[in-house]
């Protein structure tokens, strides 16, 4: 990668704070900026590579997919089968199963790295981003923490700003009424690991997403007794329809039929294949499930084993929460359990809007207002990479797209660049 120090490069911005100019480091990245070393920013990355354009990519963390590696339950596997799931130009290995688990998909985005040379900058915090539009540039400000030196403040100059953070960037913790009196263990899904700890004890999940259902099921297997609240509808599909991926069936179908037909057939073949799932308090929403996916970002349930518990009563449905108090909750109908424990399988959401400044390209919930397929590029050099709603294909897809685009216009700068310096040079020449 090509850096240069921006004080022998840049000229002074009629604005510039001297003092906030002076006080951190400034460097300039003949490429783009990568914010975020998860499955998107690492097949943009790749992408790049394989183009011979530089980069930079920034990663708060200490390691690459960080959310796989830190903030995930220890029997998680991929929902889908391994087709949809690979990055670009570098396929699953063979031995792996069809549904990967957390651990083997982790090995493969380790092997992705490594196989494209692709080297994060690790602890490094985007404060803020901004196009400077005297210069035509983005300003990226960061704050890089290691364990052996202070935080250091870093400004990046560039002309091209990859946002590949996603749309799990940050845990999203509602305020309930009474909880700080429960005096119970609260914890977010994102810092769940197992059941082992849950033994014998009543515990309270807070959603009946994949999460809420996985961990309930989770909690099951450790001999605990969940009670899982379903505040609102629910589409829950099984996994696999008649042996083949309902997700592979529902693309298939995709491309023969209308999404609202598609929808049709799907809860159809749910209630065939599950039954009347409205009887333990699963209510399905009036919107199919890949319409509410597009337009809500809900993604529908895929049944892994919970429904079965929650037939046998091992896992209890019950309703909104009103309120907390020492040692239970008191919920919507009026009913109290006495609980142990909550885990809020409350979701993630996008943390764009705390540091991109910008208003256009992202909407106030920090995703691209241009939805899937359009979604991956905006104006003065702003790409997005990972906010399809359409999980890892829909990533790869977006990253395809976001790093030929800047490789054609790197490359187009460049060559213009070589004939200005070129022409100079002859300039130089003809005065001696």
């Amino acid at each position: 990668m090509l850096h240069k120090a921006c004080l022998n490069t840049l000229p002074m911005v009629q604005t510039f704070d001297h003092n906030d100019f002076f006080s951190r480091r400034c460097i300039w990245v003949n490429g783009p900026v990568i914010v975020g070393a998860g499955p998107s920013g690492l097949a943009v990355a790749a992408g790049l590579k394989e183009q011979g354009v530089p980069f930079i990519i920034l990663e708060r963390a200490n390691c690459i997919a960080s959310l796989w590696k830190n903030r995930t339950y220890d029997r998680l596997k991929l929902h889908l089968p391994k087709q949809f799931c690979q990055l670009p130009n570098f396929p699953f290995p063979e031995d792996f199963p069809e549904y990967l688990n957390k651990y083997q998909f982790i090995s493969y985005l380790e092997s992705y790295a490594k196989n494209f040379g692709i080297n994060p900058q690790f602890n490094e915090t985007v404060q803020s981003a901004k196009y400077d539009e005297t210069f035509g540039l983005w300003r990226v400000k960061t704050i890089r923490t290691s364990s052996s030196f202070c935080p250091c403040e870093i400004e990046y100059i560039c002309r091209w700003l990859v946002v590949a953070t996603g749309e799990n960037a940050e845990k999203v913790v509602p305020e309930f009424e009474g909880l700080e009196e429960f005096g119970g263990h609260v914890m977010h899904t994102c810092d769940y690991k197992s059941g082992e700890a849950y033994r014998a004890k009543s515990v309270l999940v807070v959603g009946c997403g994949n999460s809420g259902m996985e961990v309930s099921l989770d909690l099951c297997n450790y001999k605990a007794s969940p009670s899982m609240v379903v505040r609102s509808s629910v589409h829950v599909l099984p996994r696999e329809v008649f042996g083949k991926s309902t997700f592979e069936v529902a693309a298939s179908l995709m491309k023969r039929m209308p999404l609202w037909m598609v929808d049709k057939i799907l809860v159809i073949l749910a209630c065939l294949l599950l039954g009347n799932v409205e009887k333990y308090g699963l209510k399905r929403p009036s919107t199919g499930p890949l319409q509410l996916k597009n337009t809500e970002g809900k993604t529908p349930v895929l049944d892994v084993g919970a429904l079965q518990k929650i037939r046998s009563g091992k896992i209890k449905v019950v309703p909104g929460i009103k309120r907390f108090s020492q040692g239970r909750v008191e919920l919507v109908n009026g009913n109290i359990l006495e609980i142990d424990s909550v885990i809020l399988a409350t979701g993630y959401r996008s943390n764009v809007p705390s540091w991109l400044k910008e208003n256009e390209f992202f909407s106030k919930d920090g995703i691209p207002r241009n939805p899937f397929p359009n979604g991956w590029k905006g104006n003065a050099g702003l790409y997005a990479v990972g906010f399809t709603r359409k999980g890892l294909s829909g990533a790869s897809l977006d990253a395809i797209s976001v790093s030929h685009d800047i490789a054609k216009s790197w490359k187009e700068e460049t060559k213009q660049k070589k004939k200005t310096m070129a022409a100079r040079h002859r300039r130089c020449i003809s005065h001696f």
